[in-house]
């Protein structure tokens, strides 16, 4: 497979460039390619394009497993973003249904959706209409300006758009910062087309996601997806697997959030974490009891009188063989669970 790509850099830096596929531009051979490349080009804001529009052969798709008939599932690595992973840190899907396909969440960089794309398209040519964030954080956002440039329609929690807005400049600072500024080329916001407040359905062609927004959580910013025909659940971060659950919202609306998933049936569950695919409830079982962990010592804590310098060094330090990046989350949990505890 061909594929059509154009050189970008930044306006402001000219010699930081990346090479970035067209989304819809492709063929079996460079001929065929070449027969679709677009007459002109115009780059997006801040951005100069090197040369004009090209077609080179494909790389190879990011892996993904079929967990259910139609429903496919990538396993992020669980670990920090960084050069040798490429921001590939968190879990992504689609579904495919008779008329369309749904992704779910995007990644964090352009490079890694290009990579979602291009097994979306080993698998069918059916038109990629949506792409449904779980929530705001950066893993999951930031890729969405390509699916955007595909025609899908961006769906999310009725929040999002202003948590991104407020949060985006410091999102793409940290991964320049990680990643080099040259693979951040392309990633950014977008703003949603459906904003899901409460309940909402999207139809593939005889395959229908329910989608649900709750409230203050893992964020402020969290949709299920429910494919009904397999009875799969994509959780986002509500649901953690090897990775230590992060906390940016609020502990007791999360152990809420939970309980209520607990007592649903589903086939199976897709973290935004590990997994990739969870038994259910068992699956979510450690991280509840480390949400429980967290609250309780923070209890203790606050009955004890400590300050949250000296309590946030003790909150949930029995969990610390239990999970991968403890030490990178778990002094941020402590201190959010405290601030919030404290006025209770």
């Amino acid at each position: 497979m061909f594929e059509a790509v154009v050189t970008l850099c930044l306006a402001g830096a000219p010699d930081i460039c990346r090479e970035t596929r067209l989304p819809g531009i492709a063929g079996r051979d460079a001929a065929s390619c070449e027969t679709t490349l677009p007459q002109e080009y115009v780059p997006p804001a801040e951005h100069v394009a090197k040369a004009p529009p090209a077609c080179r052969e494909a790389p190879a798709p990011l892996a993904f497993t079929e967990a259910a008939p139609g429903l496919f599932v990538h396993r992020g690595a669980v670990a920090e973003p960084a050069a040798g992973n490429g921001g590939d840190v968190a879990n992504i899907g689609f579904v495919v249904g008779s008329e369309a396909v749904a992704v779910i969440d995007a990644g964090t960089t352009r490079g890694v959706a290009e990579g979602v794309w291009r097994a979306i398209r080993a698998r069918t040519d059916l038109p990629v209409r949506y792409l449904i964030l779980t929530h705001v954080h950066p893993d999951h956002t930031l890729a969405a300006p390509f699916f955007a440039e595909a025609g899908a329609e961006i769906v999310g929690h009725a929040t999002l758009d202003r948590a991104l807005a407020d949060r985006q400049a410091n999102y793409l600072e940290s991964l320049e910062a990680t990643l080099g500024a040259a693979a951040v080329i392309g990633s950014g916001a977008v703003a949603t087309d459906i904003a899901v407040d409460g309940m909402a359905t999207v139809d593939l062609g005889g395959r229908v996601l329910d989608l649900r927004a709750w409230p203050m959580a893992h964020s402020g910013t969290d949709v299920t997806v429910l494919d009904r025909r397999s009875g799969t659940l994509f959780a986002g971060d509500l649901v953690f697997d090897d990775h230590i659950p992060a906390l940016d919202g609020a502990l007791r609306g999360w152990q809420d959030a939970l309980d209520t998933l607990a007592e649903m049936e589903f086939a199976g569950v897709v973290p935004g974490h590990g997994g990739p695919y969870l038994d259910w409830p068992a699956g979510a079982e450690p991280m509840r009891r480390y949400l429980e962990t967290l609250a309780g010592d923070t209890e203790a804590a606050l009955a004890a009188g400590m300050r949250m310098a000296e309590a946030v060094e003790r909150i949930a330090a029995s969990e610390a063989d239990d999970w991968a990046l403890f030490d990178a989350y778990n002094a941020r949990n402590a201190t959010v669970a405290f601030t919030e505890l404290e006025w209770e």
